[in-house]
């Protein structure tokens, strides 16, 4: 088997887990690839004494790569997705940090989960990802997002006015201080905190939940994701903030927005006995009741 690992950072009392990590690869006889700025991240606090071989760009693990692991929390993950791209090569998030909702894998459980790994008790979960076009091209070749795409007030207090169309048919003009169109991965994100719904991932549809409405009658609307979204945004100000992600750009006020489903998916990898329910229940506290 060949993994790469990848990640932001690191903090020293990780270096056990990073030491069990490598040598317990180094066991299974896995061909190993480090990017190379994680590598001088952890060479600060560990230095692996296995094999294994630094890579610099995606080409370099696009095909020979059977999965990547995504050393960090969350945010790490939402960066992997991003380098990975197109590519579809399987994400494996492994948490060093604090919730660990999509980064799911405590270091506690690394050795039973790379003997779940070596013996192939896995499967392949495909996750949606939004694409964002602008009429500037703000985000570039990176236009995806795991989680959800956001529009949001920048420097003043005053509201926006953002006018919403459905395959060119007009919607609502949400009065709020933004707005969240968020995938079913991203349900549990940004657009939960807002009071957004929890969706199960593999479900063919986007939130659309505006952030803190003036309108007590406007409530988020569960869209399929098939259609074509378009906004564009009104306020006192000349630019707003649109984000992907953790990714933001300033807009000018007056730019159209297109939001679609995007052409490609991204491949997460669920251990055998994992599942989503049992996830928002340890993770969120979801129907929590000490009565049960």
């Amino acid at each position: 088997m060949k993994i790469a690992i990848y990640g932001r950072t690191v903090e020293k009392e990780h270096a056990n887990f990073l030491e069990k990590l490598f040598k317990k690869l180094h066991q299974m006889k896995a061909t190993v690839y480090v990017h190379h700025k994680f590598y001088e991240t952890i060479s600060t606090v560990y230095r692996p004494d296995t094999s294994f071989t630094v890579f610099r760009s995606r080409r370099e693990i696009d095909g020979p790569v059977d999965m990547l692991f995504s050393l960090g929390g969350d945010g790490t993950i939402l960066d992997t997705v991003n380098y990975v791209g197109k590519s579809e090569i399987p994400i494996l998030g492994i948490n060093l940090g604090r919730l660990g909702f999509l980064a799911s894998i405590s270091m506690d459980e690394i050795e039973e989960v790379l003997k779940h790994i070596n013996k192939k008790k896995y499967s392949i979960e495909s996750r949606s990802l939004i694409c964002v076009n602008s009429e500037n091209d703000i985000f570039g070749k990176y236009n995806f997002g795991l989680n959800e795409f956001s529009v949001l007030k920048k420097d003043t207090s005053s509201m926006l006015v953002i006018h919403t169309y459905i395959n060119d048919e007009f919607v609502n003009s949400y009065w709020s201080d933004g707005l969240i169109i968020a995938t079913p991965t991203g349900s549990t994100a940004y657009s939960l905190s807002c009071g957004g719904p929890i969706i199960v991932p593999g479900t063919d549809v986007f939130v659309i939940n505006p952030i803190a409405p003036h309108n007590l009658n406007v409530r988020p609307i569960i869209v399929p994701d098939n259609v074509t979204i378009k906004l564009k945004i009104e306020g006192r100000e000349e630019k707003y903030l649109a984000s992907i992600d953790a990714r933001s750009k300033a807009v000018n006020a007056g730019d159209w927005l297109t939001i679609k489903k995007a052409p490609f998916s991204i491949n997460l990898v669920k251990l055998e006995g994992q599942s989503f329910y049992k996830t928002i229940r340890h993770k969120l506290f979801w129907g929590f009741d000490k009565r049960n």
